[in-house]
């Protein structure tokens, strides 16, 4: 009998055939080959409603939070990206319950791979690999079906081997790859930068007070920010008794209960739900600065969200119009440039009560004349705003046992006029279910049993029982199977995802000629390391840390040392649609090193707009591939090999906080994070990473986007080493991209050119 991972209750909702729609609570059971769902808890040989095969074709995808029938659920959509109908839906009342089951299934996504891996690497020999391959292919499978529709983002993403290796929805905003000791002083989001670096991104605070047991740091902003804005940025620092989960609970709140931890918040109100993980709020103010002769400020915001799976949360600001939301009779419309919170866990105490730290940055402009003419009022105002740290540190602490947090997301659609002049009215809250009611016997709401199934209804058991054949006759070839922790993994015959596909001849014989960079030309040009304006140069590479030799035994990191490739030449298009394999062109850099007999790996990042843009970078190798080194193995690789491998490594010196918090500097792998396409020439590799393929990447272009041209950003591409022999790692290139300017991008050459 196959080992269960993971059960329990959860909830199915959607629409059927007919209109109606279901909102169900389904008993879920999570098998190392199959998730499946019940009615009821399951008994021996009792038949599933649904069941979907997990194998290394599938996605977890974190919807965020959605409402339906009047709850509030964080939504997980789990699929398989080669065939879009065998998908399930499924979603939890809290943001801890469908964080596990989102782990437990990128887990067994991972074991999967695993298995798939060893087992093709002993039944099929790489050299059996390379001879079976089809040398006359000139792009990888996910880029045949892109050719079919160009326009459409594809979904290949095949899951990454390593399980210690966290997964990322948004680039560089995973979390690290083990826990940092919050004892060594160093941010968590500077762990990955050499200890120059990191001191220099902190000195870009000083402290300014003490107060309610709290920090209060000032930024120190750059010539440029002094010029963009007159309000500088502030945050307080605090620590909380209380989980993450639990202190992000109650700051998304947006009702009577933020009455009693934030001393600056008046009234609240739902404009417009963009996604899962952004809205849009209005927020009216109640300052205490001379209230008799200053006028209520009001804010309308764009709000975004995200969990990292260290655990940790983060939640940004900023200020945007909205025509459902104008300015309120009475109140001067205030602007948020940038704030927010960040929630870090800390070490549990020895008694076992956990701990977060907490931060709250502000930077707002009050607007009006008392802002203006009395600079003693903007300072008053934002310490308010930020003591609400001090409040929720004495919320939770005042909390006993068996007081119960409400639910996430409560709050008023924003409809009937504001008045000025109203006082706060402390509306008695309307009784919501909590979970544990909603499921108890009595409980005969929305999730009463319904005599229709659910209208996705199927049973895969055969295709899941062939599997399991599969799996047991492919181990009795290739003998004895590591332990993976699972009893049985089911997987399809298939070949190793590390195989090779090589080109002829292309990037084995040593370039004939010597390498000369004046050759070759972008249309954004190379200009000056720490000044330069729209224009790219190449950052110091041992600002970027990476696994070292050892690892494996101690988790430690290094300083990155020279790249293996060249950065030679930028470029900054723009087209009405997505633009895919510039590579291809007679005109473009890859072509021009391919006539000197060089190899080329472009990355062409593509990021959606209202015009599509592409920034493609061009590192060339001044001399041939080593024959079977993993920067080979990933060139002639097949696309799985290269999704669980290839990893960016970001970060950004000179930008807002809300930008630093967004972009983050944790490594990502590349296809975890959003779809990525690969063209593979003659003498070259071009990776197409479409940016727009993500919901939660959408939401972080929404608050950089804007700002672009005061950004300094520099970015580090690696291959991830899994094994002794692959370390320690070193980058294939990096790049730094300095205040960046939209109007400057060219369109892209066409074809014949």
């Amino acid at each position: 009998m196959t080992r269960t991972t993971m059960e329990g209750w959860m909830v199915r909702y959607g629409r059927r055939k007919i209109g109606r729609t279901f909102f169900h609570k389904r008993y879920f059971v999570l098998e190392p080959l199959v998730l499946a769902y019940y009615k009821r808890k399951p008994s021996d040989k009792e038949v599933p409603l649904k069941t979907l095969p997990i194998d290394g074709n599938c996605r977890v995808e974190d919807r965020g939070l959605e409402t339906h029938h009047g709850h509030t659920v964080y939504v997980l959509s789990i699929y398989n990206k080669k065939d879009k109908s065998l998908r399930i839906t499924m979603a939890a009342f809290t943001v801890m319950e469908a964080s596990a089951w989102k782990e437990s299934l990128e887990k067994v996504i991972d074991q999967y791979l695993n298995l798939h891996s060893n087992i093709g690497s002993m039944t099929f020999p790489p050299s059996q690999h390379k001879a079976q391959e089809d040398g006359e292919r000139n792009a990888s499978s996910s880029d045949r079906d892109s050719q079919g529709n160009s326009c459409k983002s594809q979904l290949e993403d095949d899951d990454e081997k390593e399980q210690t290796h966290m997964r990322r929805k948004t680039i560089g905003n995973g979390p690290p790859e083990a826990l940092e000791d919050w004892s060594n002083g160093f941010e968590p989001r500077w762990g990955n930068l050499d200890a120059a670096v990191a001191a220099s991104a902190r000195r870009h605070w000083h402290l300014v007070r003490c107060q309610n047991g709290l920090r209060f740091f000032e930024e120190v902003p750059d010539a440029d920010q002094i010029a963009q804005s007159r309000c500088r940025a502030m945050k307080a620092v605090g620590v909380v008794e209380a989980s993450c989960a639990d202190i992000f609970e109650l700051i998304m709140g947006i009702d009577e209960t933020r009455y009693e931890w934030d001393c600056s918040f008046h009234e609240g109100k739902l404009v417009q739900e963009v996604d899962g993980h952004t809205t849009i709020l209005y927020h009216r103010l109640q300052l205490d600065f001379l209230p008799m002769l200053l006028w209520p400020r009001d804010l309308c915001y764009v709000r975004y969200w995200r969990r990292n799976d260290d655990g940790s949360y983060v939640i940004l600001f900023r200020s945007r119009e909205h025509q459902s939301c104008p300015p309120q009779p009475g109140c001067v419309r205030a602007h948020i440039e940038s704030g927010g919170f960040t929630i870090d866990p800390l070490k549990t105490r020895a008694n076992g009560e956990m701990r977060a730290r907490v931060q709250q940055l502000v930077q707002i402009d009050l607007k009006g004349w008392g802002a203006n003419y009395l600079p003693s009022c903007h300072h008053h105002s934002v310490i308010q705003i930020l003591n609400s740290v001090a409040g929720l540190r004495e919320w939770f602490a005042q909390r006993d046992g068996s007081h119960v947090l409400p639910p996430a997301q409560r709050m008023a659609k924003l409809g009937s006029e504001l008045l000025p002049g109203k006082l706060r009215k402390r509306h008695t809250p309307k009784k919501v279910a909590s979970f544990s009611e909603m499921f108890s016997a009595g409980s005969r709401s929305a999730f009463e049993e319904s005599e229709i199934e659910d209208e996705d209804f199927y049973d895969d058991s055969e295709r899941v029982h062939s599997m399991r054949e599969e799996v047991n006759h492919s181990r009795s070839l290739s003998g004895p199977m590591p332990n993976f922790g699972l009893d049985s993994i089911g997987l399809p015959g298939s070949k190793s995802a590390g195989q090779l596909q090589s080109w002829p001849g292309d990037d084995m014989e040593p370039p004939p000629e010597a390498f000369d960079l004046s050759i070759y030309h972008g249309s954004l040009n190379k200009g000056d390391h720490e000044n330069g304006k729209n224009c790219w140069s190449i950052p110091d590479s041992n600002g970027f840390r990476v696994r070292s030799k050892r690892f494996l035994l101690d988790r430690s990191k290094t300083p990155a040392g020279e790249p293996l490739m060249q950065l030679v030449a930028v470029d900054w298009f723009k087209d009405a649609k997505r633009i895919d394999h510039v590579a291809r062109h007679k005109s473009s850099v890859a072509q021009v090193a391919a006539e000197k007999g060089f190899f080329t790996i472009a990355f062409n990042v593509q990021v959606p707009a209202t015009s599509h843009y592409s920034m493609v970078f061009y590192f060339v190798a001044p001399k041939a591939l080593q024959q079977g080194s993993l920067l080979q193995r990933f060139v002639d690789g097949d696309d799985s090999f290269r999704n669980s491998r290839l990893k960016l490594i970001p970060s950004v010196p000179k930008g807002s906080w809300i930008v630093r918090q967004s972009v983050g500097t944790t490594p990502c792998i590349l296809g975890k994070a959003v779809d990525c396409t690969y063209h593979r020439g003659p003498k070259y590799l071009e990776v197409d990473v479409d940016i727009g393929s993500s919901t939660v990447a959408n939401g972080v272009l929404g608050l950089v986007f804007g700002v672009v041209t005061s950004l300094v950003v520099d970015m580090g591409f690696l291959i991830q080493g899994n094994g002794m022999d692959e370390l320690p790692e070193r980058l294939i290139g990096a790049v730094r991209v300095s205040h960046l300017v939209l109007s400057c991008a060219i369109p892209p050459p066409q074809d014949g050119e």
